[in-house]
């Protein structure tokens, strides 16, 4: 068979060209069980909606495309700052686009679905899942960012989340802190980040002979200022002693931060305050927010770095196919950065 159309995709499956555009492009109104029989038409057949994205083989665009969850989250805006930082140093435009972590915007764009030609995708992705990439319709070489995809066969750039915890965990610790609250345990997914950070919480409490209490968890919607703070007012109402919080953000250790104060809690010498991510606001909070910083400069260089490389799934030597056993993950490193609160 020549190249695959819309046409015949409809034809596969008994629907109008129309719809199979509606189905591919995410647009118009399509019941979910012709939606998922187009789809598996798509693949069976192997249509491409962005055949262009085949060139790439022979030459390089100079583009890539990054696809984070929230450009609203300071930490995500700094990354992609970054991003766009390291590749200026290589002469490449980035394409930066919000999904809002939801899985039609995950799939249109790693579809290539309305992006032009592109050497290669950077995505932090929270909805989909390793079969959802392994079936995408496009071969454009794909990096992944963050922990919902931990392991398959797509190269994956992050930092060791457990680890990271557990160092901030133990940092209190050798302040003499024995009573640790933690603020940014999750109960409905996506929750790989807060799993892995409550995870190394816990670990370095176990190590340090101290039995985890669950009254000292507090569980969040989400990692926002707002959700810190209303953790803060429920650790207080909840009358158990605390002599510190290891928030699992920046933004929750500041909402966190703005409350304690606000029931007058002094910060560090009443409770400190540990946090995560390094964002800027942090530096410039009162007090300044002690946190862990991981190398956000590290990570959009190790993701360029698997994109354009040589040896890596969009370098010269790659046909940018799909590899067929999972790749390690590079281990991004990360540090203390130890400020006022802590």
């Amino acid at each position: 068979m020549g190249k695959v159309t819309l046409k015949d995709v409809g034809d596969h499956v008994g629907v109008s060209a129309k719809t199979v555009s509606n189905v591919v492009n995410g647009t118009g109104w399509v019941r979910d069980d012709l939606k998922a029989r187009v789809r598996a038409a798509v693949v069976e057949l192997g249509y491409r909606p962005n055949a262009a994205a085949r060139q790439l083989r022979s030459g390089r665009s100079g583009m890539v495309a990054l696809a984070l969850p929230d450009l609203s989250q300071p930490y995500f805006a700094e990354l992609a700052s970054a991003l766009v930082r390291a590749a200026e140093e290589r002469s490449i435009t980035v394409l930066i686009s919000q999904t809002n972590g939801q899985a039609d915007a995950e799939r249109r764009i790693s579809d290539g679905v309305g992006i032009p030609v592109m050497d290669g995708l950077i995505l932090s992705a929270l909805a989909l899942g390793v079969d959802d990439l392994t079936s995408r319709l496009d071969s454009t070489p794909l990096v992944l960012l963050g922990e919902h995809i931990g392991v398959s066969p797509f190269p994956h750039v992050a930092v060791d989340n457990a680890a990271a915890a557990r160092a901030a965990t133990e940092y209190l610790l050798s302040l003499g802190c024995r009573r640790i609250a933690a603020i940014g345990a999750q109960t409905v997914p996506p929750k790989e980040t807060a799993d892995l950070r409550l995870a190394g919480y816990r670990a370095a409490l176990e190590a340090a002979g101290i039995e985890p209490d669950d009254r000292l968890v507090c569980v969040v919607d989400e990692f926002q200022r707002a959700d810190g703070a209303a953790a803060a007012d429920a650790l207080v109402a909840g009358g158990a002693e605390f002599d510190a919080v290891f928030a699992f953000n920046d933004l929750l250790a500041l909402g966190a931060m703005h409350t304690l104060i606000g029931h007058g809690v002094r910060v560090p010498d009443d409770v400190k305050v540990v946090g995560f991510d390094d964002i800027e606001e942090g530096r410039f909070a009162t007090p300044s927010l002690t946190t862990v910083s991981p190398d956000k400069d590290a990570i959009a260089r190790a993701a360029l770095d698997l994109l354009l490389s040589p040896d890596g799934p969009g370098g010269s030597e790659s046909t940018g196919a799909q590899p067929e056993a999972p790749i390690a993950e590079t281990t991004i490193p990360f540090q203390i950065v130890r400020r006022a609160s802590a």
